[in-house]
């Protein structure tokens, strides 16, 4: 079924109840629209931009912050037979012109933290048309047009474009942190298995509410609002990441279902230890599963939120947007005994761990993660060597070394890429900075490798020490004397862990930063 399909159905079943909720706590904003507004709001923009010249096959570059318009938005370019192409907020003016091109895109639609970006590069995007902006009149550009406007004046009765189910959908273009970002094309049968896929695994009702705090341009979470909207259920869109935030969102909303990354959940219980906020405060009893993925999650995370809300379900996943997001791999929320695995195939997907060669390895051994299922993507767009490394026959190389114990569950190693070689060992940094992750000082992690002239690479550790804490380079030194000699960091640094908008760790930035720069020395 197709999704704009599944959004119209909600119209017609629950057509007055609240569909979508935007929290701005920042500028104390709230605001809904109900499905039935949803509906008509998707309708009314597939009619504006087939009035537009906007056909089948054609491309719409979708640019906004998280917001209520966002979904609206994007069922509505779904509708008119087109490709979504929607662009992560925090790429260059130049990423933008760079992915605008590789789509060819007919109309761009826009929000108000753009216009500098578009500004800079409009005279080099040919293709493009039309421009909608979405934010107030006063500072819209003279060349676009008022998506208010379009709201207004545009007819709510649905275009009825003639799509299939294996016709193309979306343009997704991987976060560029490791280069060129790479144009993701998924179908419609993509975007419906990322529905049944998540509801199957997290059980949502009619009657759950879901928090979306991640971005929306990114397959993850909205692929996990996807579970709640097969069902009819609401949603709530935070802007912002604070833990009172998040918590005064769950309370004040009645949220049951919460999904996290990594900084986020450990920010809460940072702020919970310090006294920054106080649980008694918040009407918490109705929130049922929180969910990480999007990155490893350290074991020691969960042990301390079990800790803290030991009623919680909680579940691990993972995917790729070449998996049209989550779900090809999850833990699942009766297998809570197996913390620190990304988990077993997910429903209707199968897993392999091969070597160089796409061969099948012992359970026990280390290889790439391989995977086959609905959620596959057709393929790298207008990039067939890339398409052909990645595709192999139905399956999918992940690009990430995990093995498989002796029980069917995955246990993440990590990228095949990030992997450190220092006199001829291999060091997954993974292992060590969950490792770094269990001292109740730290907040944060990464390790990286830096050249060296006798072992080729050494493991480097970034540490971000939690807020209130003091640490020393003797006290981590101490401290990782746990480890095996060669995996034990050979330099620390203190300070900020990045990570993209979907909780990645940005290990080419930190190489930049650290690969020759002042460091304190730990020679173990």
């Amino acid at each position: 079924m197709l999704i704009g399909d599944i959004l119209a159905r909600n119209a017609r079943m629950y057509g007055d109840e609240v569909a979508l909720i935007e929290r701005d706590p920042a500028n104390n904003r709230r605001a809904e629209i109900t499905w039935k507004e949803f509906d008509d709001q998707a309708n009314r923009f597939a009619n504006f931009l087939i009035a537009k010249g906007i056909k089948k096959g054609d491309k719409v570059i979708h640019l906004m912050m998280n917001c209520l318009e966002w979904l609206p938005v994007y069922f509505g370019i779904l509708r008119t037979g087109a490709w979504a192409v929607p662009l992560n907020f925090r790429f260059s003016a130049q990423e933008i012109r760079l992915c605008a091109g590789i789509a060819e895109g007919m109309a761009m639609i826009f929000g108000e933290e753009f216009i500098d970006r578009v500004n800079q590069i409009k005279a080099d995007l040919s293709t493009i048309k039309n421009y909608i902006f979405v934010g107030p009149d006063e500072i819209r550009p003279d060349y676009a047009q008022k998506y208010e406007d379009i709201l207004e004046r545009g007819s709510p009765v649905n275009p009825d474009v003639e799509i299939g189910i294996d016709d193309e959908a979306g343009l997704y273009f991987t976060s560029g942190t490791t280069g060129t970002p790479k144009p993701i094309l998924l179908t419609h049968r993509n975007l419906e298995a990322a529905c049944i896929v998540e509801n199957r695994h997290h059980n949502q009702t009619h009657e759950d509410n879901f928090l979306c705090i991640p971005p929306l341009y990114h397959t993850g979470g909205k692929m996990h609002w996807f579970g709640n909207f097969i069902v009819g259920a609401k949603a709530v869109i935070l802007k912002g990441v604070r833990p009172q935030w998040i918590l005064e969102a769950i309370s004040e909303e009645k949220v049951t279902v919460v999904f996290l990354l990594v900084p986020w959940a450990q920010d809460i219980l940072v702020a919970i230890e310090n006294g920054d906020v106080r649980l008694a405060d918040y009407a918490l009893d109705q929130w049922r599963l929180m969910h990480i993925g999007a990155q490893p999650v350290p074991p020691s995370l969960i042990k301390n939120w079990k800790r803290v809300f030991p009623h919680h379900d909680y579940d691990t996943n993972y995917g790729l947007s070449e998996t049209t997001g989550p779900g090809c791999v999850h833990l699942g929320i009766e297998n809570i005994h197996k913390v620190g695995a990304i988990g077993a195939p997910g429903f209707d997907w199968e897993c392999q761990i091969v070597d160089e060669d796409r061969n099948p390895v012992p359970r026990g051994k280390t290889g790439e993660l391989m995977v086959r299922g609905p959620g596959v993507m057709k393929e790298y767009y207008r990039n067939p060597e890339a398409t052909a490394s990645t595709l192999f026959k139905g399956w999918l190389l992940t690009g990430d070394m995990a093995r498989m114990d002796e029980d069917g569950f995955i246990w993440l190693v990590d990228r095949k890429k990030d992997i450190i070689i220092t006199g001829g060992e291999n060091i997954f940094p993974v292992e060590i900075e969950d490792f770094l992750a269990s001292n109740d000082k730290i907040q944060d992690a990464a390790v990286i490798g830096i050249p060296d002239e006798r072992l080729g690479e050494i493991p480097a550790a970034i540490i971000k020490v939690k807020p209130g804490k003091a640490m020393s380079e003797d006290e981590v030194a101490q401290f990782c004397e746990q480890l095996p000699r060669y995996k034990r960091p050979r330099r620390v640094f203190f300070g900020d862990v990045p990570r993209n908008p979907t909780g990645k760790i940005e290990k080419p930035k930190l190489r930049e930063i650290y690969g020759g720069g002042k460091e304190s020395f730990l020679t173990g």
